[in-house]
């Protein structure tokens, strides 16, 4: 049975704004294809906004996310990814700043380039990109292993 990338995608915005609210993380929606966020978080004593981008994976045997390369450029301060695992158990979510994931983007990116295709020749511009807990090669801003820091790491918006 194939599932809908759009039921999936809902499924773990759904499954974020769940844990901001019960975390007292006053937080909604966006309207759908809004610009930049899924999630807006609105803090309670009036600070600053955040926005969240949500990525959500179900596949079992590897953390992987498909981004896009409008991904490479969301680097503001109040900018945070959250990339799901709905398929583990428990269901995983890796909390990172929007400039981390940026720059662990080009790097990955810097080192795939420079790896030859399988009959030596060289790699071509490219638009997909994949976020990985293990690239399996050296990623100087994403040892193996990198994302599980951000496990769960809600205090960084809140």
């Amino acid at each position: 049975m194939t599932k809908d990338k759009n039921l999936i995608g809902a499924a773990g915005e759904y499954l974020v704004l769940s844990r901001l609210l019960q975390r007292g993380i006053l937080s909604s929606l966006s309207p759908f294809n809004a610009f930049k966020a899924d999630i807006l978080v609105n803090p309670v004593n009036g600070g600053e906004a955040s926005y969240i981008q949500v990525k959500t994976t179900t596949k079992v045997d590897k953390s992987e996310w498909s981004v896009s390369e409008k991904d490479l450029k969301h680097d503001d301060n109040n900018m945070f990814y959250c990339f799901v695992e709905l398929n583990s158990s428990p269901q995983r979510i890796f909390v990172i700043p929007a400039k981390k994931v940026s720059q662990v983007l080009i790097d990955s990116d810097r080192a795939y380039m420079k790896k030859p295709m399988k009959d030596g020749s060289k790699r071509l511009e490219h638009k997909y990109r994949l976020l990985k807990n293990n690239f399996g090669t050296t990623v100087k801003s994403a040892p193996n292993g990198w994302m599980d820091e951000y496990l769960e790491k809600w205090e960084l918006i809140s």
